[in-house]
């Protein structure tokens, strides 16, 4: 079964949506089919209030604009509404400690919970405190909000995902993971290209290829070879400081016009954004006909209240 056979069911038996490990196949093509649809109702300027009433806190130990805007525009979309707490308002894991905070917000009726923050254990504890769903938003570890809407970015370019050839360049970090997982499940296949010390986690890897078609290398020519895909992430992730010995070492995985002409005739090249120019990507490639960057950073509108619609919507 692949998502074009798939027939939508209108549920997924998950509370929280923490990473894409215990995520199946089809609870991922769940997700894609609704966004989809959401995005249609969007484009068409149709209401579609699924949430109506609904209320989602939105944590941010970590800033963004993506995030913060997908979101908090995405369930007002449906009708519910955002209460956004940042990192000041907030004491989590220090004055107060993870599980008081998910026992309080569960006595004031929040019904799900958006936290972008760096240790993956927070999510998780928020999770396993609290009565609401938790959708990770992006920690160090994970980003899965963002690699479901990079497959929806994918399908819409191609018609499918099985088949599909994702190669990914740069540092192995929370974006490479969730793409392996991601991808691996839906039957992509995935081409981590890093240079020597900077691979994704190895047990995330060894996960990721037992559900699918996954490879990690440190040769871009292996990588780019027939592509559909390009994709890459920024050298240095929010929080780390800029090394100029990891930034020598990934310099030569930078995706630039050389990289391009490897990749298919058809390839499209894909960034999570924020992308810093002349770094991690050339202006010739972000800026080029092939590039669906902004039709990404919209799939994340509609992948999200996918995600919302299936995690909060449930009686």
């Amino acid at each position: 079964m692949d998502i074009n056979t798939y027939k939508a069911k209108g549920r997924i038996e998950h509370k929280h949506l923490l990473n894409l490990l215990d995520y199946s196949a089809t609870d991922i093509y769940e997700i894609l089919q609704l966004a989809s649809s959401l995005k249609c109702a969007f484009r068409k300027g149709k209401k579609h209030e699924r949430l109506k009433n609904k209320t989602l806190a939105m944590i941010f130990t970590k800033s963004s604009t993506r995030t913060r805007v997908s979101f908090e525009t995405g369930i007002q979309q449906l009708g519910g509404r955002a209460l956004f707490l940042s990192g000041n308002d907030i004491q989590l894991g220090r004055g107060e400690t993870i599980a008081d905070t998910a026992r309080v917000l569960s006595r004031y009726g929040i019904d799900g919970v958006m936290i972008r923050t760096f240790k993956q254990s927070d999510v998780e504890e928020l999770a396993k405190y609290g009565s609401f769903s938790v959708i990770n938003g992006l920690t160090d570890d994970f980003h899965p909000c963002q690699a479901l809407a990079d497959l929806l970015t994918v399908y819409d370019t191609f018609g499918k995902l099985n088949g599909v050839k994702l190669a990914y360049f740069g540092d192995g970090n929370n974006m490479a993971h969730s793409l392996m997982l991601a991808g691996a499940k839906t039957g992509m296949k995935v081409y981590i290209c890093s240079p020597k010390g900077f691979e994704p986690n190895p047990d995330i890897t060894a996960a990721a290829q037992k559900f699918g078609d996954v490879t990690v290398t440190d040769s871009v020519e292996e990588a780019a070879s027939a592509a559909d895909v390009l994709y890459t992430d920024v050298f240095f992730s929010m929080g780390q400081d800029k090394d100029p010995k990891k930034e020598s070492a990934l310099m030569p995985y930078q995706v630039n016009k050389r990289v391009l002409e490897m990749a298919d005739k058809s390839a499209v090249f894909m960034h999570c954004l924020p992308a810093h120019r002349g770094e991690e990507v050339t202006e010739d490639v972000i800026d080029s006909t092939q590039s669906v960057i902004f039709e990404q950073a919209e799939n994340r509108l509609h992948a999200q209240k996918a995600v919302m619609c299936l995690l909060m919507g449930k009686k």
